[in-house]
């Protein structure tokens, strides 16, 4: 004969949430050291403040000298490191179904006795799920940030990097310039040779393009033929001579479509921000210059000048 299932009944059912009231107070007061470091750990997604919460906790239990933590997220190179090293360490990988994140290293001027590596093991196996989430999170802002053809930055997080350098250019008065690049008669090559091959050269120019600039510059794919490179500390001299570099680098490339094999060549505008200008007067003044690059003849390159703010129009280069 079938059971019927049972309605709880109204005390039943207050008796339940009181002990898990109960429950959760003592969870949120309890001492225990592997309840604490995880209770603090699932509060952030930001990897380097559970660093920070690991370093705490772990060395209020085993005394540690230096901390360093080393992951590879996306196409980011995370490093945390904390206190200085000693002679005597200790490592640890940190993996969790099958996924690796990260390498952990401990140091110190003392030996670590085998109940202080046991309870290395045990905090980081408490503390090993909300690194996996915060690991999980950056890839996730990484992606939405990175072109997927040409793994570089996409406009998104060039639209954020202008966004913080006008605000810092304001408070402390830095040079920054923004070089846009237009490969030249990109339509023609995806319309002649299909769109295989159109994508196969916007990634060789990125990479070109990556080549060609300074490890302090940044560059962006900001449209479909359309790279972006923003630099720091850099006037329009001084960005005239990255954008030659990189037209240079462009012109290298050579893709055999069969028959031919094909060139290509890029075009590249500069304006160099004004005080107090906002991100978007100062990406329309080196779409301007590109504009004007594009309209003599392609590749070459174009300077919006800012000597004169009342009469600004693109100058040769």
């Amino acid at each position: 004969m079938k059971q019927i299932p049972t309605i709880p009944t109204p005390t039943t059912t207050s008796h339940k949430l009181a002990m898990l009231m109960q429950s959760h107070e003592a969870w949120k007061e309890s001492p225990d050291v592997l309840t604490l470091i995880t209770r603090r750990l699932s509060t952030t997604l930001s990897l380097e403040t559970q660093m920070g919460i690991l370093a705490e906790e772990l060395g209020s239990v085993v005394p540690i000298d230096c901390m360093t933590y080393r992951h590879k997220i996306a196409a980011r190179d995370f490093v945390y490191a904390t206190g200085m090293g000693g002679p005597h360490r200790c490592e640890y990988r940190l993996n969790l179904e099958g996924q690796f994140y990260g390498m952990l290293t401990f140091s110190r001027r003392k030996k670590f006795s085998e109940k202080e590596l046991e309870g290395i093991e045990l905090m980081l196996g408490a503390a090993i799920c909300p690194i996996r989430n915060a690991c999980r999170f950056i890839a996730v802002e990484q992606a939405a940030l990175t072109d997927p053809l040409t793994g570089i930055p996409n406009k998104r997080a060039m639209d954020d990097s202008m966004n913080r350098t006008t605000s810092l250019g304001d408070r402390h008065g830095q040079n920054h310039s923004l070089i846009l690049c237009d490969l030249d008669y990109f339509k023609t090559i995806n319309d002649q040779h299909g769109h295989v091959i159109g994508d196969h050269v916007l990634q060789l120019a990125a990479q070109e393009i990556q080549k060609a600039i300074r490890n302090s510059d940044e560059v962006y794919r900001f449209g479909g033929e359309e790279f972006a490179i923003l630099l720091p500390h850099t006037n329009e001299t001084e960005a005239r001579g990255v954008a030659d570099r990189i037209r240079d680098f462009v012109s290298t490339i050579q893709v055999n479509c069969g028959e031919t094999t094909i060139g290509v060549t890029i075009s590249c505008g500069i304006a160099m921000r004004a005080k107090d200008e906002s991100a978007d007067q100062w990406l329309t003044r080196a779409d301007d210059a590109l504009y004007q690059a594009k309209a003599e003849g392609r590749n070459c390159t174009r300077i919006f000048a800012t000597i004169s703010q009342s009469s600004q129009k693109p100058e040769n280069a």
